[in-house]
């Protein structure tokens, strides 16, 4: 046993050793990342716990999922019957842009999209703290003609085009990342979305012009919910296709280009019929929602991304920006917990007055609707005196009448998962990655001086968990559904 892990830490050392000498021509900078203690943390023995209590080896290959909506990123990793299983969901401490992909260099968009992170991806070396590079642009972004560099999931809580994470929270993601590359996993999948693709975000982003992009990656959003298996991305036709493999009487794979006419492909039956139910149940769901009234969300109105709500609630005047913010809980309530992470003091939060601690959420987040009587408008914002002059006027006159309130929706329906026919990928006994291209570095900023290494959060209690978005609320995105002088039009900055 003693020499299995001596074994393993020399032919360890030796391939990070090469990769840092491979960094080392591209940076400048004559560092061997087997010397680098941020890059060789330990995952957290918390982590490993939980690893433990759901099945799953701490070398099992693992898939990252963003929403930018929700400002959180999710961590997914295999457990021991071949699926994949949650283990761990971090709020995204800042992210830059708009909902919607990337398009072009210096537009400050995080990309949506799905992108494979190799090992020569992952950045020790970065003026973040740690990060690594998503991969933008795939084949599909150049099919198109979308140009942009080093977007980086990274540390530091800054971003300009990137999605920024704590040091701490970066750190225990990275060495997620690293313990899987050891396990034999050749690259992880990032799936990055505008927000979870549940009806009711489809009803509320209907009007936006990126609806056939979002429908696109749904699909591949969907195929990962009913198999729970990382679904095999190819391009042509500048479109994405999942799940592609040859034809019964084919004797070799289709072969893919992003810009050429899709080769002869089928998708297996048993995971074809259930994305099919599932979009269906979806396209249901989503049609019986518009029906009922569900609102437009707000076209964004000059605010530069978001940021989770538990690190907003930090900072002096802190907003959430284009993420959700919550049931009607002011931020201050969330103050009380204790973020994930430390806040670096040169973080910018996002532009626009959309939530902040001394306004409860529950206004910021109300729905765009039609200029109401005094008497409503009044009851409309939360802990305002609902007995007031004009309401004890209208009722003394008989005018009061109940309020009414937004029907309720249907909670989604669970997708069904089925058990797809894929062996867990074998993992060796001594596994190494091995030397892999060298990772261009992200263009620095001025970074305010920290320790190298700083606690996990996973070491610390779990900070209370935000409550759900309200139902009716909006977020940005698509067109206004007010007209420009009505009352509510002062709200119209926010989501």
């Amino acid at each position: 046993m003693i020499n299995r892990s001596l074994g393993r830490a020399l032919v360890t050392s030796a391939a990070l050793a090469g990769a840092g000498a491979l960094l080392a021509g591209c940076n400048g900078e004559d560092m061997s990342l087997a010397n680098n203690a941020k890059a060789n943390q330990p995952v957290p023995p918390k982590l490993i716990a939980d690893m433990t209590a759901k099945d799953m080896d701490l070398q099992s290959p693992m898939l990252v999922r963003l929403f930018k909506q929700e400002a959180e990123l999710e961590v997914w990793k295999q457990d021991r019957s071949g699926r994949f299983a949650l283990l761990k969901t971090y709020p995204i401490c800042r992210w830059s842009g708009d909902l919607g992909p990337k398009v072009r260099e210096g537009d400050r968009q995080a990309p949506e999209g799905f992108y494979a992170i190799t090992p020569g991806q992952m950045n020790p070396q970065s003026a973040y703290y740690l990060s690594f590079n998503t991969g933008y642009p795939n084949a599909f972004d150049k099919a198109l003609g979308r140009t942009g560099s080093q977007l980086m999931v990274h540390g530091d809580c800054s971003s300009r085009g990137c999605y920024a994470m704590t040091d701490e929270q970066i750190a225990e993601i990275y060495s997620l990342g690293r313990e899987s590359f050891f396990g034999g996993q050749r690259a992880f999948q990032l799936q990055a979305y505008p927000f979870k693709m549940t009806p009711v975000n489809m009803a509320k982003h209907r009007n936006n012009p990126n609806m056939p992009f979002w429908k696109m990656i749904k699909e591949g959003y969907d195929h990962f919910e009913v198999t729970r298996q990382e679904p095999k991305v190819d391009f042509c036709e500048k479109k994405y296709v999942f799940d592609a493999a040859k034809p019964p009487d084919a004797t070799k794979d289709p072969v893919f280009d992003a810009s050429a006419k899709c080769p002869a492909y089928v998708i297996p039956d048993e995971v074809a019929n259930a994305v099919r139910d599932k979009q269906q149940a979806d396209q249901t769901e989503t049609a019986a929602l518009i029906a009922k009234g569900t609102p437009v969300a707000r076209i964004n109105t000059g605010i530069d991304g978001g940021m989770n709500r538990v690190f907003a609630s930090k900072l002096p005047d802190g907003s959430t920006g284009l993420s959700e913010g919550g049931d009607g809980q002011s931020l201050s309530l969330v103050a009380l917990s204790r973020a994930p992470g430390t806040i670096p003091s040169h973080v910018n939060p996002p532009r626009g007055p959309v939530t902040s601690p001394e306004e409860p959420l529950a206004a910021s987040m109300a729905p765009a609707q039609a200029p109401a009587p005094a008497t409503r408008v009044a009851s409309a914002v939360p802990n305002a005196q609902s007995d007031g002059f004009f309401s004890n006027l209208a009722r003394k006159v008989g005018l009061g009448g109940t309020d009414t309130t937004a029907t309720a929706q249907p909670v989604p329906a669970k997708p069904k998962v089925i058990e797809a026919k894929r062996n867990p990928p074998p993992r060796p006994e001594t596994p190494a990655p091995k030397a892999s291209t060298p990772v261009a570095s992200e263009t620095k900023q001025v970074v305010a001086a920290r320790p190298p290494l700083k606690p996990s959060p996973s070491d610390t209690p779990t900070p209370a968990a935000a409550a759900p978005a309200p139902k009716d609320g909006q977020v940005a995105g698509s067109q206004p559904i007010l007209p420009p002088n009505s009352f509510d039009s002062r709200f119209s900055a926010f989501k």
